[in-house]
């Protein structure tokens, strides 16, 4: 398994300059990096894979509400605890955060 190598190819179109391609690719890498880890944050705090929502704009609607509902647990700091438990916490009053 470990001495197969593969070679895979990815095209963008960009206005940056292409004379530096290890800026370029770093730049490339780090967009991809914020975006998985927003999309992973979201399917874990929200299980964002396992809704099933399919009629009309309801999922990208969905999709909106939950990112702005992240954004605001993130922001939230009277709660030392994850992102799952700031959402037990605003789910209903009678548990003590």
């Amino acid at each position: 398994m470990g001495d197969k190598t593969s070679t895979e190819y990815r095209y963008y179109i960009t206005d940056l300059p292409a004379d530096n391609a290890s800026g370029l690719l770093a730049y490339i890498r780090g967009h991809w990096g914020v975006e998985n880890n927003l999309h992973w944050c979201l399917d874990i705090s929200f299980r964002e894979d396992d809704c099933r929502i399919r009629k009309g704009h309801a999922a990208e609607n969905f999709s909106r509400l939950s990112r702005i509902a992240l954004n605001l647990l993130k922001s939230e700091k009277t709660n030392d605890g994850g992102i799952k438990t700031k959402r037990l916490c605003c789910g209903g009053d009678t548990i003590i955060c």
